[in-house]
């Protein structure tokens, strides 16, 4: 059985009350069947069922009235925007559809409900809504500037509606995102009215008692500070007469929330704020005479009240960044109290009031894509029959080269239009970047090669074997993506180039040559490299045949000695080499290092970073020196050696019987128990041809950690010392370390 929704008397009065007023704000905007076909969707909607109370018990078409009211009143939207509003819980709860709309009441109503659709699947990312990115991506992912106007109304309603709501967390979630948010947002649209209520209302349900503190105290001071403002502006206005200016002068009250932020920034309390109401003259002058005029003001103020210098913010010689201009002076008026007198011109109110390059967006531009035109005349705009052309003009302008996108945790990151995954992966981190092969968009798996769009969330999948790729700088964007990408190509290519000069090397200690560094350079030279680099990376590319590089460091070679030269002729069979000899011997069969204390002929040695050990697996390591040094198959830097030195590993293994004596290290670790220790010794001294040479013990919260080095002559004696200790009572865990 469906459950009915019901209206409260209270809600049905306001709801007919509202509905009357709308309909006659509206009435020339109204199609003619607009009120019928809304009035027969809410009725199915609410004998379907899909109508319900939200989190805070409210009714949601008294609250679409509502929102819509303010967006009449205090924004000045028109039909469109109220049919939007009054429509949209119905998309969201399926009771109709976007197409349904279109059908019946236009294609801009439509087309706003499916902007509120999109910004509502942006907060389902969870992303950080204070962030300046997010506010961006608000804006320019919404499809309509109006989403953003009938958000903001939205907000406003909804803070007015949570005041006696008992569900407090709700509420200053809310509330923070109202200050975040909402108010920056209004604040940037020219909506002050709308950004003080919001920034006042989160004021008041997050800082309670600060926000009452500070409304007790200017209502009981009310009445004396209208007092004080008539005593301050008189004799100034018979001044200011004489003086054959043409102005108007009106004052002002602080919000709550500015005397706060400011009570904070000077840690005092009500008393120390010394302009908690404002004198504004605004003076009616040509442009050409502007700065003229409100010095002639400020000299007239001055004269009469003494000014406070420290106090004197002058935008008149040097705008603010935002563009604002003013001359702020604070002056000590009757009664010693100081008063902020603000001196600009009609053109500088204008500036002023429609918060030309709003801080948070454009902190540092006058003027960009339009802006400050859109600004001025947002709200003749709307209030012509809701023309967009401008808005939409000022949001192209606005957002052509910047895309924001979501990291898979939800956080935002900005980059210029036409990034791609790449430009995402070296965002995240270098060698995410340089080891990137792809990613997700959305969940669907792309090439980095693709275009990134707002809104969407990235995820990067990497391979250890991707290396950077010159051709990847004409991929990326972002000038980040570009250095780091030309830094990994320059470090690649030096590796490389080591990589060839020791191999060169080699071809040349085989050929018993001796380099001589300055023939060496000549050779390069005379090859046609200006760069050591390039030469060693066309030996890495395989370009240059180490035989032929060696046949022409020895003609150079015996030109610089005066000795005769042997004419060049086709090489012998058995004077060519393999180009990488020491792959054949990692790769055959047959050719293995056999490791013998008896071994003749060959320097070797055990690596220290592995310690091998008889019985272990291992592997050589051709030295540059030529010796070959021992590690163990498992060896933590194995993986390394065999991507960059392939061609100078070679096979090993043990032979003969393990009569050495090798140092272990074996980590310990178990519960603290009485007699463990002494078990662990006991156990260590039994076994024969075993020695321990040193033991580390450090316990903690009932948990001991050990480190003990023995000396034995092989593997198998060291796994079976290793089973012997896993026995004792209270250990948990035996390893070894080396």
């Amino acid at each position: 059985m469906i459950e009915r929704f019901e209206f409260t008397q209270d809600e049905l009065s306001e709801t007919i009350r509202l509905l009357s007023l709308l309909r006659k704000t509206l009435s020339e905007s109204l199609w003619a069947d607009d009120e019928r076909k809304l009035r027969r969707q809410i009725i199915r909607a609410i004998r379907e069922g899909r109508l319900k109370r939200d989190a805070f018990g409210l009714n949601p078409i008294l609250q679409g009235l509502r929102t819509a009211e303010i967006a009449v009143d205090e924004i000045g939207l028109k039909r469109d925007s109220v049919l939007s509003i009054l429509l949209y819980y119905g998309v969201v709860t399926e009771s109709s559809t976007l197409d349904t709309i279109k059908a019946e009441y236009g294609e801009n109503v439509a087309h706003i409900i499916h902007g509120l659709v999109k910004v509502q699947e942006l907060y389902k990312k969870n992303p950080v809504i204070e962030s300046e990115n997010f506010r961006n991506l608000l804006v320019s992912f919404s499809e309509d500037m109006r989403v953003i106007l009938i958000m903001i109304a939205d907000r406003v309603n909804l803070m007015r509606q949570i005041r006696d709501t008992t569900q407090k967390e709700a509420q200053r979630a809310i509330s923070e995102e109202a200050s975040y948010l909402y108010a920056p947002l209004a604040h940037k649209l020219g909506l002050y009215k709308l950004k003080s209520e919001l920034e006042d209302l989160s004021l008041k349900y997050l800082e309670h008692d600060a926000y009452y503190l500070i409304k007790e105290k200017l209502n009981a001071t009310k009445a004396a500070r209208d007092t004080y403002i008539k005593r301050f502006v008189q004799p100034l206005d018979e001044r200011l007469k004489a003086a054959g200016l043409r102005y108007h002068m009106k004052g002002r009250t602080k919000s709550i929330h500015s005397i706060w932020q400011k009570m904070k920034k000077q840690k005092c309390g009500f008393e120390g704020i010394y302009d908690l109401f404002a004198i504004r003259i605004i003076i009616d002058s040509p442009i050409e005479r502007e700065k003229m005029l409100c010095w002639q003001v400020y000299s007239i103020v001055t004269d009469m009240y003494q000014p406070n210098p420290k106090r004197l913010r002058d935008w008149l010689s040097v705008p603010k960044t935002n563009g604002y201009e003013s001359l702020h002076i604070t002056v000590l008026g009757p009664e010693n109290k100081w008063v902020e007198v603000q001196i600009r011109t009609e053109r500088m109110d204008q500036v002023a009031e429609h918060g030309l390059a709003a801080h948070w967006r454009y902190k540092g531009v006058k003027s960009e894509g339009g802006i400050d035109e859109w600004l001025g005349s947002i709200r003749s705009a709307l209030e012509n029959n809701d023309d967009l052309q401008l808005m939409d003009q000022f949001k192209m302008d606005l957002y052509e080269d910047e895309v924001y996108v979501f990291t898979p945790k939800g956080d935002l990151i900005k980059f210029p239009k036409g990034a791609t995954i790449l430009d995402f992966a070296y965002h995240i981190h270098t060698n995410i970047g340089n080891t990137c092969v792809g990613g997700k968009i959305n969940g669907k798996a792309v090439s980095f090669r693709d275009v990134l769009h707002s809104g969407d969330t990235v995820e990067i999948l990497t391979q250890s074997n991707q290396k950077p790729k010159r051709d990847w700088l004409n991929i990326v964007k972002s000038s980040k993506a570009k250095s780091k990408i030309r830094l990994a190509l320059k470090e690649t290519q030096a590796k490389e180039g080591l990589m060839a000069k020791e191999l060169l090397e080699r071809r040349f200690k085989n050929r018993k040559i001796e380099i001589q560094e300055s023939t060496m350079a000549h050779l390069i030279k005379k090859m046609g490299y200006k760069e050591n680099s390039d030469f060693y990376k066309d030996v890495a590319d395989g370009k240059l045949d180490s035989n032929l590089i060696i046949e022409q460091y020895t003609e150079v070679y015996n030109h610089q000695q005066n000795l005769p030269t042997t004419p060049r002729t086709a090489a012998s069979a058995d004077r060519f080499e393999f180009e990488n000899p020491h792959e054949e011997l990692a790769q055959g069969n047959d050719d293995v290092l056999i490791i013998d204390r008896n071994l003749k002929g060959i320097d070797y040695k055990l690596a220290k970073c592995c310690h091998p050990i008889y019985g272990d697996q291992v592997f050589g390591f051709v030295t540059v020196n030529g010796g070959i040094t021992i590690h163990r198959s498992d060896c933590p830097n194995a993986p390394e050696l065999r991507k960059r030195f392939g061609y100078r590993i070679v096979k090993a293994k043990w032979s003969g019987k393990g009569n050495g004596q090798y140092s272990i290290a074996i980590r310990v670790i178990g519960v603290d128990d009485i007699g463990i220790v002494s078990n662990i010794t006991n156990i260590i001294s039994k076994e024969e041809k075993i020695v321990m040479r040193s033991i580390n013990i450090d316990s903690n919260d009932g948990i001991f950690k050990g480190n003990l080095v023995v000396q034995l002559d092989d593997k198998g004696k060291l796994e079976t010392l290793l089973k012997r200790i896993r026995t004792v009572k209270g250990v948990k865990q035996v390893e070894r370390i080396y």
